[in-house]
């Protein structure tokens, strides 16, 4: 493509990636090649250094550039690292638009008619689509968390869109082009398994009513196969050798394994592959502050909670330059003493983090309570107050972080109320935290862990039954019904599942009696739900879960509930239903699944069809566990 510009009186053509960029694309990707090695080697001042320069004039450069404030913005929260990542990553866009392909209204309608000659794209061209498609993407995110206005979701929504619609380009071009005299290939084909896999993946996890709401903008889809086929598409990129995404992709499934699945309670990680993932890396990177963090997450989820402390101090002392690193220590490290039962190294580390993070201090401050109200009865008079006075500071510390109120932070503030309300106390709550964040599954990972957490609900049980009942508080029931809930919860994985049944069925018995903490009720349905299907009775499990989902509304973290519930349909129905077959390409329509009338709901679900991002599934799938 050429643009005009006028020189002595005459018309003079120039190149377009000569005007914008005095760079070659190979000299660009080998810059940014290094610059994120010495990113995930803590050197991330001289990373952002490297890229700064060249950031408005190279897509290479613009897209790492951004990459680095995204990356400072979402660990602070700060209104204004959001602010200039926005406006980097805008620019970002831009130089990355100037690269791209520009057709003209008869090529795009010779599309329609005719296949794309993808051989006809300059190596610019192709790459210039890659980084419009990431830097769009990282642009959209941020957008949500600008504020809260519909303009914002809209614009972010459509944003999003577009970049789907790139990587859909990118997908055609890895197909159709022939990449044999191309030693860049592997660059390339990393960015776009990663990108598809990617889509996949956050798309499988969403439930249907966050779904319809990006119907708006234009998505749609099965989402039967995306989970597995976003997984594949993310292995085979990390199994590129030497390609300039790997390492992206390696982050992307570690988060998954490690992180997205244990908090939004969705399944299982797959921690044999993020071993595998962590010894390639840990080669590469030793004293990398990621990777390191990610071996000690690793140990977290597998219930060795030493061992983990002991890696998290590793990450946390590898490095000084990014502070805001060290808060996401402090926040695992905090759980991994809550979930040891080591409550006062817990208060120490949320305390830690309201004094020094801005991400949301109401939630660190309950957390803080939390731990004093598990040690209440061995609290000096000063502590008392100290606990007091960090409730008393809760409300006044909530905000809004992506445009809403979170919901964690209004949870901390009902409580708080209601440690005053129920003179100064509450019924286990660092414990209701670790069921809320979905810990129950991991503290099951070792007998002796679980056992521990076990024993103090026994206690605070044989407590409140000893209360006689004209000394009863208004609020006796709902900690009577707490406790069970997290007797019921431990006593599934420790082989009790009549006695973990009985808790769950007592709980959704006297549900009247609740006062005010009704996401009882509908987590106890979840675990019901849960117990059923390890049983292998689906049709059972899928009518309870229908239940909790369509007959509950308003209580605390719902939507927390929502994500597993509607994981473990999905779960249910590929089990019911088995496999669905699909077409050889990630971006075309699957055939659309009627769903069965809910029992509990006296509509009946519609079909869903769709051009979402798929991608192709293997011949042989594995065979899916019922454990959830």
């Amino acid at each position: 493509m050429a643009n005009n510009d006028v020189e002595n009186g005459e018309e003079v053509f120039v190149d377009a990636a000569e005007e914008v960029c005095g760079m070659d694309l190979s000299t660009a990707m080998e810059e940014a090649r290094l610059a994120c090695s010495y990113f995930f080697n803590n050197r991330f001042e001289e990373a952002r250094t490297l890229m700064r320069p060249w950031a408005h004039k190279s897509m290479y450069h613009g897209l790492g550039y951004g990459t680095f404030m995204y990356l400072q913005a979402i660990m602070t929260f700060d209104p204004k690292d959001i602010e200039t990542a926005i406006e980097t990553l805008k620019q970002s866009v831009e130089v990355c638009n100037r690269f791209r392909r520009k057709n003209t209204i008869g090529e795009s309608l010779g599309k329609m008619v005719k296949k794309v000659d993808y051989n006809s794209f300059t190596k610019e061209e192709i790459h210039a689509e890659l980084c419009y498609a990431e830097c769009l993407l990282l642009r959209a995110v941020l957008t949500f968390m600008e504020d809260e206005t519909l303009i914002s979701f809209l614009k972010g929504g459509m944003k999003i869109r577009a970049c789907y619609q790139s990587y859909k380009e990118c997908w055609y071009i890895l197909e159709g082009r022939d990449w044999s005299k191309d030693a860049d290939k592997m660059h390339f084909e990393s960015g776009v398994r990663m990108g598809v896999g990617a889509f996949n993946l956050m798309i499988s996890q969403l439930p249907q009513k966050i779904l319809k709401l990006l119907e708006f903008v234009g998505f749609s889809g099965n989402k039967s196969c995306q989970k597995s086929l976003g997984l594949s598409e993310l292995e085979r990129g990390f199994h590129l050798e030497g390609s300039l995404r790997r390492v992206l992709c390696a982050l992307v499934l570690l988060g998954y394994h490690l992180i997205a699945t244990y908090v939004l309670g969705t399944s299982e990680g797959d921690l044999v592959m993020a071993q595998t993932i962590l010894d390639d890396h840990l080669k590469l990177y030793p004293n990398g502050a990621w990777f390191l963090f990610f071996a000690a997450r690793l140990e977290y989820v597998k219930g060795n909670f030493d061992l983990a402390i002991e890696k998290y101090t590793t990450s946390l002392n590898s490095q000084n330059e990014w502070r805001q690193f060290h808060h996401l220590c402090y926040w695992e490290l905090m759980w991994c003493c809550i979930m040891s039962a080591q409550f006062k190294e817990g208060e120490e580390y949320a305390d830690k983090l309201l004094q020094e993070s801005k991400w949301s201090k109401a939630t660190y401050a309950y957390q803080k309570a939390s731990c004093m109200c598990m040690r209440m009865d061995e609290l000096t008079p000063a502590e008392k107050q100290e606990l007091s006075e960090t409730m008393r500071s809760i409300p006044g510390l909530k905000q809004r972080i992506a445009g809403k109120s979170l919901p964690v932070e209004k949870f901390a503030v009902k409580k708080s109320l209601r440690f005053f309300a129920q003179g100064e106390r509450l019924c286990l709550s660092a414990l209701e935290l670790i069921y809320a964040w979905n810990g129950i599954k991991i503290l099951a990972k070792k007998y002796e862990n679980i056992e521990k957490i076990y024993s103090i609900i026994e206690r605070e049980l044989r407590r409140l039954e000893k209360i006689r009942a004209d000394n009863r508080s208004e609020y006796y029931y709902d900690d009577y019904l707490l406790a069970n809930l997290l007797k019921g919860s431990c006593l599934a994985y420790m082989n009790s599942p009549l006695q973990a049944e009985e808790c769950f069925k007592f709980i959704v018995s006297n549900e009247k009696k609740i006062k005010e903490d009704t996401y009882l009720v509908p987590n106890a349905l979840l675990e019901l739900g849960l117990l059923l299907l390890r049983a292998n009775d689906l049709e059972q499990s899928r009518i309870i879960l229908e239940h909790a989902k369509n007959n509950y509304k308003g209580y605390s973290l719902e939507s927390r509930l929502h994500f597993r519930v509607h994981a473990t349909l999905n779960k249910i129905s590929t089990l019911q239903k088995g496999s669905q077959s699909v077409g050889s390409n990630p971006m075309d329509s699957y055939p659309s699944i009627s769903r069965s009338p809910s029992p509990c709901h006296s509509k009946t679900s519609g079909t869903t069809n769709g051009t979402g991002p798929h991608l192709k599934p293997t011949k042989n799938g594995k065979s899916i566990s019922t454990h959830p």
